[in-house]
């Protein structure tokens, strides 16, 4: 379930851009299976300047907290709101409902150094 028309993380984000504005950022399908019931969701303000790497929010699950990182370097213009009385969206619909930010990247040529498909495949598989 790794959708061939987005860009990843080695930390298990992924990146939705259509390389004309924002981008959109969640967490993978095998992310949201390995941290479990995802019971609250802490996320950056818009306006937050980020870069690549940064710790921009967590995660908690009924198994642990994890953090949420920036993928690319870039300011929140938009946060999914419905995730704070509503998380679980995350495991059911992580691609999709359950998406965390949008951040209008510093560079939009920096989604191309991010992971295709195929080198995420490699990364969950190993």
């Amino acid at each position: 379930m790794i959708p061939e028309d987005l860009r990843y993380t080695s930390e298990h984000e992924w990146v939705a851009s259509d390389g004309s504005g924002p981008v959109r950022v969640g967490i993978t399908h095998y992310a949201q299976d390995a941290l479990g019931d995802i019971v609250y969701v802490q996320l950056p303000d818009e306006g937050t300047e980020v870069q690549a790497g940064d710790s921009i929010g967590e995660i908690e699950s009924t198994k642990s907290v994890s953090e949420l990182y920036a993928p690319i370097a870039g300011t929140v213009v938009a946060r999914n709101a419905t995730l704070a009385d509503e998380p679980e969206l995350i495991n059911a619909e992580p691609y999709a409902a359950g998406w965390l930010v949008e951040i209008a990247p510093a560079d939009p040529a920096s989604v191309d150094g991010l992971l295709d498909a195929a080198g995420y495949r490699a990364l969950t598989e190993s």
